[in-house]
């Protein structure tokens, strides 16, 4: 397994200067569409009663890139140091959009929903690029305790990856959040059609990328599909767990777990394509693979999940 993986790490998917453009463009609509869904009230009920709120802040912020640590530890001998540094990448981004219509979907408390993804977008500038660096800081001291190491030295401008995740999803949230106070009845309608083009933009993205190495998309697809399918159910699983530790209500550990299991990797992937963070020269295929079938996985995850719930009301 570890060698075949080792054979993705030479890829290269280099765009055109209108090519960036064009995924910019989409990832910076689809976080318009979400801060079309943020109300600066729905923060003030969230802090009447912070306890959940804080809850799931801390599971996005903190326990879910520990986990990924814990695990790409434990499966070190069996994944490549650019697989595990995609894996630390998803779980370093803000949570997806998606996220909450599937909590309303799954009869979870949308307003906490919305609350947790508007919060972890907003903190994105700060936690993507720290959380990146720490965690992948450290899993690098320990491979190279263990003889191991990249194709080449993974060196990443933390100042340029900070700027481009402020320019690609603070100016659209403002925006969104500044057309939704104004335009209220328009953005009721929009929200819904939004949320679904994001899904087909987000797929747009990942056939941009991978259009000449579909072939290896297809080859390797089984090793990323289970390591995906793992940590994915580990993000659920740890958000399922702090609720019933904290013993908050039904409706709202169903939420956390669903905010958890949905990050946001369409900003992962921009930031792979963004040749000031990734030089051309980096060996990042191993990452590229990792992101972009995540972003597919958890949709297909999420829905699942959300159509059992939707099934069984909250207690």
């Amino acid at each position: 397994m570890y060698e075949a993986l080792k054979q993705l790490d030479p890829i290269r998917i280099n765009f055109s200067a209108s090519g960036m453009h064009i995924i910019n463009i989409i990832l910076s609509f689809i976080m318009f569409g979400v801060a079309l869904g943020i109300k600066p009230h729905q923060f003030k009920e969230l802090f009447k009663e912070p306890k959940t709120y804080l809850i799931g802040l801390f599971g996005h912020l903190v326990a879910l890139p520990c986990i990924t640590f814990l695990l790409v530890v434990a499966f070190s001998s069996y994944i490549t140091p650019t697989i595990a540094m995609g894996m630390f990448l998803v779980a370093a981004c803000p949570g997806g959009n998606i996220s909450n219509f599937m909590t309303s979907y799954a009869k979870g408390n949308t307003e906490l929903s919305v609350g947790l993804s508007a919060s972890t977008t907003l903190l994105a500038t700060i936690s993507t690029p720290f959380n990146f660096a720490f965690w992948g800081g450290l899993y690098l001291r320990f491979i190279s305790t263990k003889g191991g190491h990249l194709l080449q030295p993974l060196q990443i401008d933390n100042l340029q990856m900070f700027e481009t995740v402020f320019i690609l999803l603070g100016i659209p949230l403002v925006l969104g959040i500044f057309f939704a106070k104004n335009f209220p009845c328009i953005t009721e309608k929009l929200k819904k059609p939004i949320q679904y083009l994001s899904i087909v933009f987000f797929i747009v993205m990942v056939v941009l990328a991978f259009a000449n190495n579909w072939h290896l998309f297809l080859k390797y697809i089984f090793y990323i599909f289970f390591i995906v399918l793992i940590h994915n159910f580990l993000a659920f699983l740890t958000g399922f767990s702090l609720g019933s530790i904290f013993h908050v209500s039904n409706r709202d550990r169903r939420t956390i777990t669903i905010e958890m299991g949905i990050q946001n990797s369409g900003l992962g992937l921009v930031l792979l394509f963004n040749p000031k963070i990734f030089p051309p020269s980096l060996a990042v295929g191993g990452m590229l693979f990792i992101t972009a079938w995540w972003g597919i996985w958890h949709i297909i995850a999420g829905l699942s999940l959300s159509t059992y719930w939707a099934r069984h009301r909250p207690k």
